[in-house]
């Protein structure tokens, strides 16, 4: 073979080689599956590229009756049987709520999203979609101010802004508030439920994601701290937290949990009866 086509063939062999590796590369430095949530590779794909299938929580019919309310605040709920409440707050984010939303449809998965007042009037479609996927949305607030810091004017157009922002985005009025910061007194909660017919939702589990300890963290603190009946906080406002999201869901499936809204979970505690597609000895649905 002349020495003048070796080396044109072997100059296009480098080229290719070349060519590919850098295609690669780029693929991987872009694609957020291989990203951490703080734009570290590695991410929640790391590890072993054979997934499992993808688990799903069952489909429930839970009647929802605010009166079965037992009380002015929740933080969880008395019961044996392993359900839960995964709950968002201070959005929604036009960026990273509607990939979280992704996440919880392909799992059916039911949320909660407490909503700040003037996220919802700029992204109403983000609420409609929430609504029409059988998430429940919850007042936040217009501005996210600390209830208990601010005269009662203050708190009324708070929370009454919050309250009409929804209802035109949606059409659906909150049954449920929680206050910013988790910062309320007992004269805010029976003010609230007086006036609003509110009860003030708080929290059993905060993996402090509002921290940005990197989503493996806030993965493992959530999977590993929950317990049956608790309302976990996480916000869908930061992008390791969404990234943390497949981690934490997958892991309290696998371990049996079944997720329900808020309101759903505050109306088991008093029925205790819950009714689902899945055929099942306990509680209507079967472990995956």
């Amino acid at each position: 073979m002349p020495r003048s086509l070796i080396s044109r063939l072997f100059f296009f062999i480098i080229s290719i080689t070349l060519f590919i590796g850098c295609s690669s590369s780029d693929k991987e430095k872009n694609n957020t599956a291989f990203m951490d949530g703080n734009g570290n590779k590695g991410g929640v794909f790391s590890g072993n590229s054979k997934r499992n299938p993808m688990l799903r929580n069952p489909e429930f019919s839970i009647p929802v009756d605010p009166n079965l309310a037992r009380s002015l605040t929740y933080s969880r709920i008395r019961t044996q049987a392993p359900f839960v409440a995964m709950t968002f707050d201070d959005g929604p984010h036009p960026v990273h709520t509607p990939r979280l939303l992704d996440i919880l449809k392909v799992r059916n998965i039911k949320a909660t999203f407490f909503v700040v007042g003037t996220n919802t009037r700029r992204y109403p479609h983000i609420i409609r979609r929430m609504v029409a996927e059988g998430h429940e949305v919850g007042n936040h607030t217009v501005n996210h101010k600390y209830l208990s810091r601010i005269s009662i004017e203050e708190a009324r157009a708070e929370v009454l802004g919050c309250e009409r922002a929804i209802v035109a985005a949606c059409g659906i009025k909150p049954r449920i508030l929680r206050p910013p910061g988790g910062h309320i007194n007992n004269r805010v909660k029976v003010w609230l439920n007086r006036e609003f017919g509110y009860s003030t939702i708080m929290w059993a589990v905060d993996p402090e994601d509002w921290k940005r300890p990197g989503s493996g963290v806030v993965a493992h603190r959530i999977v590993s701290e929950t317990d049956a009946g608790e309302i976990i906080l996480a916000h869908d406002i930061h992008g390791p937290t969404i990234a943390a999201m497949p981690r934490a869901l997958d892991g309290l499936l696998s371990k049996g949990y079944r997720f329900v809204t808020v309101s759903q979970l505050i109306s088991i505690e008093r029925r205790q009866v819950v009714k689902a597609e899945e055929p099942s000895e306990f509680y209507g649905f079967k472990n995956s």
